[in-house]
């Protein structure tokens, strides 16, 4: 066993965070009037700090 710690690879790819970004985006239409949505609407933000789209 080598006594040096390894580095912990990344989960997901910055193509990844995109992929969830849009997903959520949509799911946010569909839950747009339950008290859930606050939550979806915070973890799209967050996704956006990751991995910003192109767009405006």
């Amino acid at each position: 066993m080598n006594s040096e710690q390894q580095r912990a690879r990344a989960v997901f790819s910055t193509e990844d965070f995109s992929l969830l970004r849009e997903a959520v985006a949509h799911y946010l239409n569909e839950v747009r009037d339950q008290p859930a949505s606050i939550k979806f609407a915070h973890l799209y933000h967050r996704l956006g700090r990751v991995a910003p789209s192109g767009r405006s």
